[in-house]
Order: structure tokens, then C-alpha cells, then sequence
């Protein structure tokens, strides 16, 4: 895609620039624990192709890419205590969801109770 920056840090990853604790990979996808976590257990998957955004991911993206980014999120969800206690993913897409990296990715947290995410911006659902 057009704007792609190839600079940007989950580039560098996948280039093998940076240093990641990888946690499962594929031909289509990576995913490994971020160094930033949000959460016990905080793994972030990105696709191995060129995409900004889930929504450039989705519309030129092979059918063999998209299957295999989304088998790389379920094989990365399996790592105990996910397994068993559950999780939460999350993709930011642009400026308004503070997407940091301008690279299409998912979060994939657990490992201790998240709360109820939607109580938490229920005023942002009801002032639009």
C-alpha cells in the first residue's frame, strides 16, 4: 500500500532489526509479547505483509494471508493462563483509536481480570 512507512518498528521485527520474545509464527504472521504490556500477559500479531491498517489488511490482503494472520492470533492465544482464565483482543486503527504503530496489528491481553471495556466508555457510545 501506497504510505506504508517500512520504518516503523513492527517492520523492523519482522526484518529482524529489533529483538522480539516470539511466541508463534507462521508464513503470514508473527507474534510475539510486547516489551510495553498493558496486561500480564500482553502478545501483539502482525501480519508479515505491508498493511497500515485492518482495513488495507482486509481489502488487499490474500484469502492464504487473512487465514493465516487470524490462525497466528488463535495459535498465540493458547499461552497459559489465556487458555484457561480468557482474554481480550484489541486492534487500534488510526489517530482516533491511538493506533502508535503504522502497522496493522493485534493486541492480545490477559492474565488478570480486564473489566468490562464497554461500561468503561459507555459516555463515548451514548454522546454520539
Amino acid at each position: 500500500m501506497s504510505g506504508y512507512d517500512d520504518q516503523n518498528t513492527f517492520a523492523r521485527i519482522l526484518r529482524g532489526e529489533i529483538p522480539c520474545d516470539i511466541v508463534y509464527e507462521n508464513e503470514h504472521a508473527l507474534a510475539f509479547f510486547d516489551i510495553n504490556p498493558q496486561a500480564p500477559v500482553h502478545i501483539l500479531v502482525v501480519p508479515k505483509g505491508s498493511y497500515i491498517s485492518i482495513q488495507d489488511f482486509t481489502q488487499t490482503a490474500s484469502a492464504a494471508e487473512v487465514e493465516g494472520f487470524w490462525a497466528a492470533v488463535g495459535e498465540a492465544a493458547r499461552v497459559d493462563p489465556l487458555i484457561d482464565r480468557g482474554f481480550r483482543i484489541v486492534s487500534n486503527s488510526g489517530s482516533d483509536a491511538h493506533q502508535e504503530v503504522p502497522h496493522f496489528h493485534v493486541h492480545i491481553l490477559g492474565g488478570r481480570p480486564l473489566g468490562p471495556i464497554l461500561n468503561k466508555y459507555r459516555d463515548v457510545f451514548d454522546s454520539n
